[in-house]
């Protein structure tokens, strides 16, 4: 299988960094609305929620002090303040999530792709952390309930992660033939 042509610009430096630019600006701009049009003049939540497809999906804002789900993971090493701990996990996630994608062939576009996007996520989230203490959450989507009551909410930096890592665990099926080729090629080194 030869690398295809026409998916070279989908993996250039220019095209990912744009990616990762678009998502976190998506992700603030998104935030920012939802936080004006969710919060009272001394900027406390109102408590409302929009209907976008009934009572499936609908936007509210939610502050998470946690990280992801709302867990606490800072209660591994609580004389951090939290900021601290976040901080150091965004910079180890951000060092291995660079090193997977550099450590991935370049013919695979598709796993590269995953990793910007789980890339400009995890920074939108970042960036609420830092800014504000706490991520903006404010998609609030209902699943039967034989699965569970409502899903956690959410924002555009998570979606992006979530894509992201879909993308990345999809790719070698997708690109089966080409995961082949680079495997062979792996070990005729």
């Amino acid at each position: 299988m030869q690398y295809d042509e026409n998916v070279k610009f989908y993996n250039k430096w220019p095209f990912h960094l744009g990616l990762v630019i678009f998502s976190i600006v998506a992700d603030q701009l998104t935030k920012l609305w939802c936080v004006h049009r969710f919060t009272n003049e001394f900027g406390a939540p109102n408590h409302e929620s929009i209907s976008v497809i009934g009572d499936l999906l609908r936007f509210q804002l939610v502050f998470n002090k946690g990280a992801a789900f709302s867990s606490r993971p800072q209660d591994l090493m609580p004389f951090l303040p939290s900021w601290v701990f976040f901080l150091i996990i965004s910079i180890i996630a951000a060092a291995v999530l660079f090193w997977f994608y550099r450590s991935i062939d370049k013919r695979d576009y598709l796993s590269r792709l995953g990793v910007v996007m789980i890339i400009g996520g995890a920074i939108g989230n970042f960036i609420d952390r830092m800014r504000l203490s706490m991520v903006v959450d404010f998609i609030d989507c209902d699943f039967p309930d034989f699965i569970m009551t409502r899903f956690p909410t959410f924002n555009v930096a998570d979606s992006f992660v979530t894509v992201g890592v879909a993308v990345v665990i999809l790719s070698p099926v997708i690109l089966r033939k080409l995961h082949k080729e680079i495997k062979e090629s792996k070990k005729a080194k």
